[in-house]
């Protein structure tokens, strides 16, 4: 956008270039998002939240973190079982150059209305 005239700059890439797939996969988003309200998420809450069966969450996860943007954490809590997911630092960071490119997109949307 041009800072002048709030207009979009004709020389600038297009917002939607700089969106990450592996960020912006809808399911992903969701997961990247809940993990940085919460600090540390349990899987089932995750899958609850984003209604999804345990092996879809599980593919998902596997993806976020062959990424480097969350951190698997396998324990126990009393005798039962339980994974948590942590956001990385590059997760953080991902999470919010995706906002930011979608705020862009919105101003575009926005001012050409």
């Amino acid at each position: 956008m041009s800072a002048v005239t709030d207009t979009p700059d004709p020389d600038a890439d297009h917002p939607v270039l700089g969106l990450d797939d592996v960020v912006h996969q809808r399911v992903r988003l969701g997961i990247l998002t809940i993990a940085h309200e919460a600090r540390r998420v349990e899987f089932g809450y995750l899958r609850t939240q984003l209604d999804l069966t345990a092996g879809n969450l599980s593919k998902h996860l596997s993806v976020l973190e062959g990424a480097g943007l969350i951190e698997v954490e396998k324990g126990y809590e009393g005798r039962r079982a339980r994974t948590w997911v942590t956001l990385t630092p590059a997760g953080t960071t991902a999470l919010a150059e995706e906002i930011n490119r979608l705020k862009l997109l919105i101003a575009r949307v926005e001012t050409t209305g």
